[in-house]
């Protein structure tokens, strides 16, 4: 996050060898490979092997385009446009997962829709008992 590593200031702000990403491997493989070949839909991926250095996904895509897929009504959905993308937006299964939106009942429900937005509804004081 800063320039070469080196934090200027206190010892408090030094801490930046051990951030983590928030999103996963799998979501980020997901996301290369959806940009890396724009055409086809990301369905879901499933690891495959690793490394000391590397993980290995195998990502599964569908082309929208191919008459099999769209003549298929349980597969059919994901040739809307409303699908474009969707490892993009944290919509496959490794998105749902680093986004929190696994789990059900009373202790996910700072989860939905989405954290940012629970947080955001939070925020905003509602009054309307005094008016």
């Amino acid at each position: 996050p800063v320039h070469k590593g080196q934090v200027y200031g206190k010892p408090v702000n030094q801490g930046i060898t051990q951030l983590k990403p928030n999103r996963n491997h799998r979501a980020m493989a997901e996301e290369r490979v959806g940009r890396k070949i724009g055409g086809l839909r990301v369905l879901n991926s499933y690891w495959v092997n690793q490394d000391s250095t590397y993980k290995y996904f195998e990502v599964i895509m569908v082309d929208p385009m191919h008459n099999a897929v769209r003549n298929d009504a349980r597969a059919n959905w994901i040739c809307n446009p409303v699908h474009k993308h969707r490892e993009l937006r944290g919509l496959t299964s490794a998105g749902k997962k680093y986004r929190g939106l696994r789990g059900k009942g009373h202790n996910y429900a700072k989860a939905r829709p989405s954290v940012r937005a629970t947080w955001r509804r939070n925020q905003n004081p509602s009054l309307r008992r005094y008016r």
